[in-house]
């Protein structure tokens, strides 16, 4: 019986991987053209090359829920068309047996998504977000068209660049009254961490007053603010990017500042619950085997695939914006998907079973 736990496992693991090595290896070609038309600057064919290898870690945490639910799918499915699953039922292998053997490889695919997503992706992804918008002139302009705004009170920032080792370029501040009139405008082209604030460089401040403006000039300014380096590497990051427990202590720091934290809170639990779903992908991948898809052809079987989880991602994309819009708990969003799918994946392995 061990020797076909194994064949089952191996069979099963193996086609997960060829899934993801050529998922992989198209999303990185594309991402590697599309990275050339924003070559400019200092930003060049090398440090794009480089940026694409810093976001592999994120691409393969992105397509890993895809890569157990196709493998399992084309594994266990080359297995039904030649019979082998048949025969492994006919020797008095229990159905929950083969089930347990597919879905260990996806245990491991899980594994390896949590240590991505929580310490490899997000540091990854922000030394590549930082390194590309430094290399395109992040310290130039006032206000580049890329970096990222926030709010704090009655001040708005805007920062080109955001270096994980505590250093800000292109720092715009913009003061406002409490009748949301401009007081004040400020930029520097470097902001350094001093532990407890940050210390702006060559500031250049206008102050609007009723006549007229006046312009100040500092080599340094003491800036305290709210914000570390850690809070700050999270902005350049899109929220989806982000590891669980930076996603938490960021969507605190916004409620604390009476802000919007909801599309955090969604990342924060479609990250908590990728396991949960892509456990559940499996299983319908495997419901599907032993139902519906038990003696059709491969091409099917993929194209029933791909329908399946695109389905399921749209099903996510959907919900999650519609939480934002209409209030109702994130959690919610991403929960509603994974049951639907569970219980298709329930009633088919009944009836096959």
């Amino acid at each position: 019986m061990r020797k076909i736990d194994g064949y089952v496992m191996r069979t099963v693991g193996g086609a997960m991987f060829l899934v993801m090595v050529v998922v992989l290896s198209l999303d990185l070609i594309f991402g590697f053209i599309a990275e050339l038309e924003d070559t400019r600057a200092d930003y060049q064919t090398l440090e794009a090359l480089k940026y694409v290898a810093l976001t592999l870690p994120r691409r393969i945490y992105d397509y890993l829920p895809l890569g157990a639910f196709m493998g399992c799918l084309i594994g266990l499915g080359s297995m039904a068309s030649s019979s082998e699953l048949t025969v492994i039922r006919a020797a008095g292998v229990s159905l929950k047996r083969i089930v347990w053997s597919a879905m260990k490889p996806a245990l491991v695919v899980v594994l390896l998504g949590v240590i991505l997503g929580e310490y490899v992706a997000p540091p990854a992804e922000r030394l590549a977000q930082s390194e590309k918008a430094v290399a395109l002139g992040a310290g130039k302009n006032v206000a580049s068209a890329s970096g990222v705004w926030h709010r704090e009170g009655n001040i708005f920032i805007h920062l080109n660049a955001v270096q994980p080792n505590g250093v800000l370029h292109g720092v715009s501040l913009f003061e406002f009254d409490e009748q949301r009139e401009l007081l004040s405008s400020s930029f520097a082209p470097r902001a350094i961490y001093q532990g407890d604030h940050w210390l702006l460089e060559r500031v250049q401040t206008t102050e609007i007053r009723a006549d007229g403006t006046r312009l100040v000039e500092n080599q340094t300014l003491k800036w305290d603010t709210g914000l570390s380096p850690r809070l700050l590497s999270v902005l350049i990051v899109k929220p989806e990017n982000l590891s669980m427990s930076g996603l938490f202590t960021y969507a605190q720091y916004l409620g604390d500042q009476d802000l919007n934290a909801s599309p955090y809170w969604l990342a924060f639990w479609k990250k908590v619950l990728m396991p949960l779903g892509t456990a559940v992908m499996v299983l319908v991948a495997i419901s599907f085997i032993f139902g519906p898809l038990r003696s059709v052809t491969m091409g099917f079987r993929v194209f029933t695939g791909l329908l399946v989880g695109l389905l399921f991602k749209y099903m996510q994309d959907l919900l999650g914006p519609m939480s934002l819009v209409y209030g109702f708990n994130p959690m919610l969003a991403v929960l509603i998907p994974i049951a639907v799918n569970a219980l298709v994946g329930a009633v088919l392995m009944r009836r096959a079973g």
